[in-house]
C-alpha cells in the first residue's frame, strides 16, 4: 500500500513510519520542516501542514490510507485538534484517500464506569484542556465521511519499551496500562491493513 503519515517526526509518527516500511509499504512521511528530520530514512519525506486542507491533499495524493499522529503544542489544544480533524477530512477526501487512522489519547476513552477516563475518580486532570481538545477533535472526526479509526493507548506510552509485536484491544481505559510506541505502531498498521470499514475508537494495551 501507499501510506501517508502526518506528524511523522514525533515518537508515535516515527514508529508508524518504521512499522509501515518494515511491512513493505511505500511511505510518505509528512512533517512541518523536512530539514529537521533527517532520521526518517528510506521513506519519502515532504513538508506539510495538518491544519491546511490544500497541503494535506497535495501530500496525500496517490495514497491508499493515512495515519495522523500530529500535534502542535504552540496553539490551544481545542483549536488544533478540531481544525486538524476538519482539514484531514477535507484534504484526504479531495485526494481520494478513503482511510484514516488517528493516534488518540487515553484520557477521553471510556473508563471502568463507562464515563471518560478523565472523569474517573482520582484521575489526574492538570492537563484537562489538552484532554478536552482531543475530545473535541474526535467529535469533529465523527461527523466526517471517511472510513476512520481512532486508536489510543489504554493508559500511556512506555517511553523505554521495546517492540514485542503483540498488543490487545482493551475493554476500557486503565491509567496503569502501558504500551511501547513500537507495539502501538503495530496496532496502527494492523488497522490500516485490515480496515473494518467502520468508524470507531478503541484503546490498545500490551498483552
Amino acid at each position: 500500500m501507499n501510506i501517508v503519515v502526518f506528524g511523522a517526526g514525533g515518537r508515535a509518527g516515527r514508529q508508524a513510519v518504521a512499522e509501515a516500511h518494515r511491512r513493505g509499504h511505500q511511505v510518505t512521511a509528512v512533517v512541518r520542516n523536512p530539514a529537521g528530520h533527517s532520521g526518517l530514512d528510506d521513506v519519502r519525506v515532504v513538508a506539510g501542514d495538518v491544519v491546511d486542507a490544500v497541503s494535506i491533499a497535495h501530500a496525500a495524493a496517490g495514497h491508499d490510507a493515512a495515519i495522523s499522529a500530529a500535534v502542535d503544542l504552540s496553539v490551544p489544544p481545542h483549536d488544533f485538534f478540531t481544525a486538524s480533524s476538519r482539514t484531514l477530512a477535507a484534504g484526504l477526501a479531495k485526494a481520494g484517500v478513503p482511510r484514516l487512522v488517528v493516534v488518540g489519547l487515553a484520557s477521553i476513552m471510556p473508563g471502568p464506569s463507562g464515563a471518560a477516563l478523565m472523569d474517573e475518580p482520582g484521575y489526574p486532570n492538570e492537563y484537562r484542556s489538552f484532554y478536552l481538545g482531543h475530545a473535541a477533535g474526535l467529535e469533529e472526526l465523527q461527523t466526517c465521511d471517511l472510513d476512520w479509526a481512532y486508536l489510543a493507548p489504554a493508559g500511556d506510552f512506555d517511553h523505554d519499551g521495546m517492540r514485542t509485536g503483540h498488543y490487545r484491544l482493551a475493554e476500557h481505559g486503565d491509567p496503569a496500562s502501558r504500551i511501547s510506541y513500537a507495539d502501538f505502531a503495530v496496532a496502527l498498521l494492523d488497522e490500516i491493513e485490515a480496515p473494518r470499514h467502520h468508524r470507531a475508537a478503541a484503546s490498545v494495551r500490551e498483552v
